[in-house]
């Protein structure tokens, strides 16, 4: 989830990460983690419920990176509930051309160790 403040409308956090915010704390599936009061904020101006995502992070486990100069914070999934960070090893479709131009699938690989590496000149 990429941010550009780190108080969020509640219905955005919960559509990006999957964690419903309940009277009772975050939950997931049958899994419900207590939240801190101070996670939860006054709602702005315009009455919607937002949360302080600093907060949530740290008791989820979230991984939380920022960038000053761009004023943006990137959120990265739980890892402490769920003590790992990826919940599947299932990629999803990617196709892109090969060396050649040719256009490669992903899929085609499927049943081996594959590694990809990302890199941006920018």
């Amino acid at each position: 989830m990429i941010l550009e403040r780190l108080d969020v409308p509640v219905a955005d956090f919960e559509r990006a990460t999957g964690w419903a915010v309940k009277p009772q704390g975050a939950c997931k599936d049958t899994v419900c983690v207590p939240l801190p009061d101070r996670a939860r904020l006054d709602p702005a101006p315009d009455d919607v419920p937002r949360i302080d995502v600093e907060a949530v992070a740290e008791r989820l486990g979230m991984p939380l990176v920022g960038d000053d100069a761009s004023g943006l914070w990137g959120l990265g999934p739980e890892t402490a509930v769920s003590g790992r960070a990826l919940t599947t090893a299932v990629a999803p479709e990617l196709g892109l051309p090969d060396f050649d131009g040719n256009p490669f699938r992903l899929s085609t690989l499927l049943g081996q160790k594959v590694l990809l590496v990302a890199w941006a000149s920018w």
